[in-house]
């Protein structure tokens, strides 16, 4: 499926992860259509006072398993976020077949999100009795350091660039890249989506907000989010780095790449409403959709999956109900399309989650299976509709959207389609 203005299909080509409970795309997949959760008790900080006792962290990562040659001197300067950022981008090189001799490096971008850059290097820094860590600190300091050694890492030699706009910015970070890859200004873009919050900090202003928002799961980590659920109480963050190496149609074919999925079309706005909470009658966010379906050559009755952003959040659950019933009949929900939420799998990754999202998409439409919103015993009757609840679905399945929202009256969607 092309889009209506004619622009070219760009593909997904290659996908790398450092996630929770997994370390590259197969186990990636593996987790999200068993319904497995790679959540657990927090260790990484100290919440204080707030109600987060559960996260999704990545323990046990060895950089030299992903990174063998990179110089131990190199290395003990790079904080946790450059290390795994650096192994992700190198995962999906290697799984896109994307090496050396497949293109020339002036012609490969790099395009980041992140939310809150080096946050933990920051409080380290500041709760240090010298004032810095012993490693690199002009290097550790600056949000985009990330990204730009990840490109140095790998020898890309195009635009090279760091996003920031909470949660919606991986999906912006897409969008830039369809845009690069449509106007020839390269030939392959690998988009980066990470997020390393789990710090005192991070927490304690979540935490401000108010209850509902930080889970308070104290006996199971799986059970810690319950997007769509009566008896949800809030989200649970995630750490970790998820990369996608975008293409344009035509030089994938060129060199037959194995295609995941077709990245067709990006949409957002800003709502220029409540800084804090987004449209609860749905139409903004239809509106987002509508348009990027237009923009896919698509209309509202061709999906057949929504990918939501599904944060377990009272208002966030409640908005994409409504934006599904704006869409289509709201009175006959057992005929809208299936949405569902992988964050109970990896926690919530602010600046990553709209990568991890179109990563999920796109293996969806390449395995013909929808992953499962798990812990959907209970249904909040106002989102009471298909969310996958009982477990990994096969599907025949051709067009997606993925969604996502973000404070700051932000909201976005990527529209993908099964590989030509």
């Amino acid at each position: 499926m092309g889009s209506r203005t004619g622009s070219e299909p760009v593909c997904v080509t290659g996908i790398g992860a450092i996630l929770p409970g997994a370390s590259g795309v197969g186990e990636f997949w593996r987790n999200l259509r068993d319904g497995r959760s790679r959540l657990d008790f927090l260790t990484r900080c100290d919440p204080g006072d707030t109600p987060a006792r559960v996260a999704g962290e990545v323990r046990g990562f060895d950089h030299t398993e992903h990174l063998p040659d990179l110089p131990p001197t190199h290395a003990a300067k790079y904080s946790r976020d450059i290390l795994a950022v650096m192994a992700a981008v190198r995962q999906a090189r290697q799984d896109a077949g994307l090496d050396a001799e497949a293109v020339d490096p002036r012609r490969v971008g790099l395009v980041g999100s992140c939310s809150r850059g080096p946050i933990g290097w920051v409080e380290e820094a500041a709760n240090s009795a010298s004032g810095f860590p012993d490693k690199g600190a002009m290097l550790c300091s600056i949000p985009g350091t990330a990204t730009t050694l990840a490109a140095i890492d790998s020898d890309i030699q195009g635009n090279v660039t760091t996003l920031s706009n909470a949660c919606v910015g991986g999906n912006q970070a897409i969008g830039v890249a369809l845009d690069t890859l449509r106007a020839d200004r390269a030939d392959a873009v690998l988009v980066v989506g990470y997020e390393f919050p789990l710090t005192s900090v991070v927490l304690r202003s979540f935490a401000s907000m108010g209850k509902g928002v930080l889970a308070a799961e104290r006996e199971n980590p799986a059970l810690a989010m319950k997007p769509y659920n009566r008896h949800r109480d809030g989200l649970v963050l995630g750490e970790g780095a998820v990369v996608l190496c975008l293409e344009r149609a035509s030089f994938a074919r060129r060199r037959n790449a194995r295609v995941y999925a077709e990245v067709l079309a990006h949409a957002g706005l800003c709502e220029a409403a409540n800084p804090f909470s987004m449209d609860l009658t749905g139409a903004r966010t239809a509106s987002v959709i509508r348009d990027s379906l237009e923009e896919a050559g698509a209309k509202p009755g061709d999906v057949q999956y929504y990918c939501g952003h599904g944060t377990g959040t009272k208002y966030n659950d409640l908005a994409e109900s409504k934006a599904l019933g704006m869409l289509y009949d709201d009175r006959r929900r057992e005929h809208w399309p299936p949405l569902s939420s992988n964050k109970p799998i990896y926690g919530h990754l602010l600046g990553a989650a709209g990568v991890v999202n179109a990563a999920a998409t796109a293996l969806m439409l390449h395995h013909g299976t929808l992953a499962p919103t798990i812990n959907y015993t209970d249904p909040d009757p106002d989102c009471d509709h298909d969310h996958v609840g009982e477990g990994s679905r096969p599907v025949a399945l051709d067009l997606a959207v993925s969604m996502t929202f973000a404070i700051g009256s932000q909201t976005s969607a990527v529209v993908l389609g099964a590989a030509a």
